[in-house]
C-alpha cells in the first residue's frame, strides 16, 4: 500500500517561492491500477517522482507498506527502488551499447535476482520482441523501444510499477498495444500500478483516475461497476 500524507513540494529561487503539491493526501491499496491526468504543470510527474523516492518533499510523509521513506538515505531509497518498483520512462533511458536482452538482464542482476537470463528471455518474448535480442535500442522503433522498457521493468516482479506518460511518444497502434500489455503484466503480477498521461483513452483503462490541477488533486473517480 502506498499512503501519501499531508505532501507538499515547494522550490525556492530569485527570492520567490514556487508550490509545485500543495497539501496530497492519498491512499492506494495493494493491486490497483491509478492513473493521474491533468494539465501540464499541474503537478503529476512530481508527484509520481516523489513515491519513486527520485525527490524529496517539502513536507509531508509517503508510505510504502508503513514505511517512511521520505526518511530513508539515499542507499536505502536505491535498494527500495530496486527491489520494489518497475519504471517506464517516456525517453525510455535505455543503455544503447546493451542488446534488448542484456539491458532488461541488468536491471535483474542489478538487484541480484537469480537466473536473470531466463527471466528476460520470457519478458522479451511476453511483449512480442522475441526476434529482438540482440539488437541494440538505436536498431529498435520507438514501439520496440517502449516495449523493452515493458519488459525491463516487471524483470523483478515488482511490487509497484511507476509510469510516465509509457505511450507518450507512440502512435496510436503502439500505445493501445503497450497499454494491453502493461494492464495484462499487471493482472498477471498483481503489481500496483501508477501512471502518469494526459490521454483520456489510456486514463479510461485504469481502475482509478486521479485529476490534478494547481499542485491539488482536484478528482478521484472509479468506474462505476455495470
Amino acid at each position: 500500500m502506498i499512503q501519501i500524507n499531508g505532501l507538499n513540494k515547494s522550490l525556492h529561487g530569485g527570492g520567490h517561492r514556487v508550490d509545485i503539491l500543495n497539501d496530497i493526501n492519498l491512499t492506494i491499496p495493494t493491486g490497483q491500477f491509478v492513473a493521474i491526468t491533468g494539465a501540464s504543470g499541474s503537478g503529476k510527474t512530481t508527484l509520481l517522482s516523489l513515491m519513486a523516492g527520485l525527490d524529496a518533499p517539502t513536507d509531508g510523509t509517503i508510505l510504502i507498506d508503513e514505511q517512511d521513506i521520505t526518511k530513508f538515505n539515499e542507499d536505502e531509497l536505491a535498494e527500495l527502488r530496486g527491489q520494489r518498483f518497475g519504471f517506464i520512462f517516456q525517453n525510455f533511458h535505455l543503455i544503447p551499447t546493451l542488446t534488448a536482452l542484456e539491458n532488461v538482464a541488468l536491471a535483474a542482476e542489478l538487484n541480484s535476482a537469480n537466473g536473470s537470463q531466463k527471466k528476460s528471455a520470457e519478458l522479451l518474448d511476453a511483449v512480442g520482441l522475441t526476434d529482438r535480442f540482440h539488437h541494440y535500442p538505436a536498431q529498435l522503433s520507438g514501439g520496440e523501444q517502449q516495449r523493452l522498457c515493458l519488459a525491463r521493468a516487471f524483470v523483478n516482479e515488482p511490487d509497484i510499477v511507476l509510469a510516465d506518460e509509457p505511450t507518450g511518444n507512440l502512435d496510436s497502434k503502439n500505445s493501445k498495444h503497450i497499454l494491453g500489455l502493461m494492464i495484462d503484466l499487471h493482472q498477471k503480477k498483481n503489481a500496483t500500478v501508477v501512471l502518469v498521461t494526459h490521454e483520456s483513452d489510456v486514463a479510461e483503462k485504469a481502475e482509478r483516475t486521479l485529476v490534478m490541477g494547481d499542485g491539488k488533486i482536484i478528482e478521484d473517480s472509479m468506474p462505476t461497476a455495470p
